[in-house]
């Protein structure tokens, strides 16, 4: 079962999973992505993909969900730095709450594997570079404070009830489908808009870029390998760009021409900018001979490609939060 299936990295995930001779039980909070949604071609009659529509926080309808599942991918969250500086309540009930029903239902079930999400933003600030998984927890906002708590909900199942739990800590993830709340749609969908300035905020902190389908494969590889067995794993590779130069490369691979401005609306509070991410991917390639493999310069053609092709989708002109 994957939880978040119809969202970006999930919907990615389930495809690898068809491809691999899965039969996969998408979990969804429905909500449309254009008309029909990142599952629509699994809507047909005898598709290996059973759609069950439902929400984390309901341990009821998790429970029933979970019923004859082997392994659960667990990427159903509540996303987005700025919303939840508005509204960090709802994070706390949607990724601590949804995430102890899902555990739960795991461990009732006895389920071979539980694979859950977290989230590289746990770190914060890099106090030493390239990250490990020991490297210290910063909650820098509501939402890394949330996923932080979910991670040790997750991992106290393994400790207190032996339920196989793996935590997968992917660094920033990019590719078709991710929405416009991330920095690089946003800035793709800015350029084939035609925008003459692109509008973004802090253009110093660095972040470490994996493309979605090496991030997805990095969860398949995981859910097989026992020596992540109750321990923290990074997906990243291992580099690091400056968002001012993200947005020079995204202008050179969309071939559209703009000047990149700071618009101080999208800056973050001064104490939550995490201001460097760069990940050690040391665990993921030694235990599950993991790497990625789409280089950022293909992966941001790509992701440049797709978005001029479903600019419908986006509101170029409005900050998503």
């Amino acid at each position: 079962m994957v939880t978040g299936a119809e969202g970006f990295i999930g919907s990615t995930l389930v495809d690898l999973l068809v491809e691999a001779g899965a039969e996969v039980r998408a979990f969804v909070h429905y909500k449309p992505y254009a008309e029909k949604g990142n599952l629509a071609r699994y809507l047909a009659p005898g598709s290996p993909v059973e759609m069950i529509a439902g929400d984390v926080r309901d341990a009821g309808r998790v429970m029933d969900a979970v019923a004859g599942c082997d392994t659960v991918f667990h990427l159903a969250a509540l996303i987005g730095i700025p919303y939840s500086y508005d509204s960090p309540g709802a994070y706390v009930q949607t990724n601590v709450v949804g995430t102890e029903n899902i555990a739960e239902a795991c461990r009732r079930h006895g389920v071979r594997r539980l694979v859950h999400t977290s989230t590289s933003e746990v770190y914060g600030t890099a106090r030493t570079a390239p990250i490990s998984e020991e490297h210290p927890l910063q909650p820098q906002s509501p939402y890394s404070a949330s996923k932080i708590g979910a991670d040790m909900m997750a991992l106290s199942h393994w400790h207190a009830f032996e339920l196989p739990v793996t935590v997968v800590r992917p660094f920033n993830t990019y590719g078709p489908r991710q929405s416009a709340r991330a920095v690089i749609p946003t800035i793709l969908a800015q350029l084939h808009s035609g925008a003459r300035q692109i509008k973004l905020g802090s253009l110093t902190p660095t972040r470490d870029f994996t493309y979605v389908t090496d991030t997805a494969a990095g969860f398949l590889a995981l859910a097989d390998c026992d020596r992540a067995l109750g321990q923290v794993v990074n997906l990243g590779s291992g580099r690091e760009i400056a968002i001012g130069a993200l947005a020079e490369a995204l202008i050179a691979a969309s071939g559209r021409s703009a000047e990149v401005v700071v618009d101080r609306t999208r800056l973050r509070p001064s104490g939550s900018e995490v201001e460097r991410l760069l990940s050690d991917n040391s665990r993921a390639r030694q235990w599950a001979s993991w790497e990625p493999r789409v280089s950022l310069k293909e992966g941001l053609e790509r992701t440049s490609e797709w978005v001029a092709d479903h600019l419908h989708l986006f509101r170029a002109e409005r900050y998503q939060v």
